[in-house]
């Protein structure tokens, strides 16, 4: 499946029932409010998965939206027949639990991050560990990202670089 920069994959209220395995391009996902407010979950990059396990294993609607800011080329996988599948292949099933403890780790990695570093120290991370992101990404999603303002972001650019 290709998908254009601005394009969803799918939006928060969704019924979703796939996973996605990123193979080129860039990402977004996103918390929308009822106050309009966009909290970014993550960005997901070439080699990732993503999707909603409330959605495609418990039935839920889908509680972020997910859309490009590249042109992205994504493997789509229904979930339910991987599910079943993953029961009559071994090999299968211990893929799935790789993915699933990726998926868990990258989740507490995220969850540390908000919870017991500040923001300086999430800018510092950021930079260090996903850099490519600064050259598609707007300062204003990074800055949601890290859970600050714009003018928060500023200052800490303006300390770093003095």
């Amino acid at each position: 499946m290709r998908k254009e920069i601005g394009e969803y994959v799918f939006t928060q209220g969704d019924e979703v029932s796939s996973l996605y395995l990123v193979k080129s391009g860039l990402l977004k996902a996103y918390y929308l409010s009822d106050d309009g407010k966009e909290n970014i979950k993550s960005f997901i990059l070439p080699g990732d998965n993503i999707g909603s396990l409330m959605a495609s294993y418990a039935g839920k609607t889908n509680t972020f939206s997910l859309v490009c800011v590249k042109p992205t080329e994504l493997i789509q996988v229904e979930f339910k027949a991987l599910y079943e599948a993953s029961r009559a292949d071994a090999e299968l099933s211990s893929a799935i639990v790789d993915f699933l403890l990726a998926f868990g780790m990258k989740k507490e990695i995220r969850e540390y991050e908000l919870l017991c570093l500040s923001a300086e120290e999430r800018y510092r991370r950021l930079i260090e560990n996903t850099p490519e992101l600064f050259d598609h990404v707007t300062q204003n999603d990074i800055a949601r990202y890290l859970g600050i303002t714009p003018v928060g972001l500023s200052r800490i650019k303006t300390r770093i670089n003095n």
